[in-house]
């Protein structure tokens, strides 16, 4: 990889872009990254908007560490901490899975490889992810993070959101059949 402090210190927007094609690996469980969402701190519907909590502490310190949350109390959903201010994060909304496919179809109890990690709170049951990978570097074991060759990109709003809901900081791999969801026809 290469090297990460940098790579992170973006924007969440061009991190978010850039990131898909990349590969992500969990203890030697993933693939590749094809589904992204960028969340600023100036943004309303960020985690880090209202300022620093136990949940979100995670957000406000250094950059390229995971940001671990659970979505409505069920779902664990990582994010990447980013930005050129503290706050930021980019959500990794889905990946194409290729490496440990026999322990995510085990994790998750199915055997379509296209719903394995369709979705953050799938991807992070697949990998294993849990609150206990909150703020660990993502540039050493279990992570496993290679930026890939740039990737078509198709653009679009976020997803399950209220607030700030149609800024287009949603972004996937244009002809992906391992999306969360479709993104709207432009």
């Amino acid at each position: 990889m290469m090297h990460a402090d940098a790579f992170f210190a973006r924007h969440p927007v061009q991190v978010a872009r850039d990131l898909i094609g990349s590969t992500l690996l969990v203890a030697g469980v993933g693939g590749r990254i094809v589904e992204t969402e960028a969340y600023h701190h100036e943004d309303p519907a960020s985690h880090s908007f209202s300022g620093p909590t136990a949940r979100n502490a995670a957000m406000f310190g250094p950059v390229a560490r995971a940001y671990v949350y659970r979505s409505y109390g069920i779902h664990w959903c990582l994010n990447f901490v980013c930005g050129d201010a503290p706050g930021s994060a980019v959500l990794i909304r889905a990946i194409e899975p290729t490496a440990g496919l026999d322990l995510m179809r085990d994790r998750r109890g199915l055997q379509d490889p296209r719903v394995l990690c369709s979705g953050p709170g799938r991807l992070c049951q697949a990998l294993g992810v849990t609150r206990e990978h909150d703020g660990a570097r993502l540039d050493a074991p279990p992570f496993v993070l290679e930026v890939g060759p740039p990737a078509d990109l198709v653009t679009g709003p976020r997803i399950g959101i209220s607030r700030a809901a149609d800024l287009p900081w949603r972004f996937g791999e244009k002809g992906s059949r391992y999306l969360s969801k479709p993104f709207p026809k432009a």
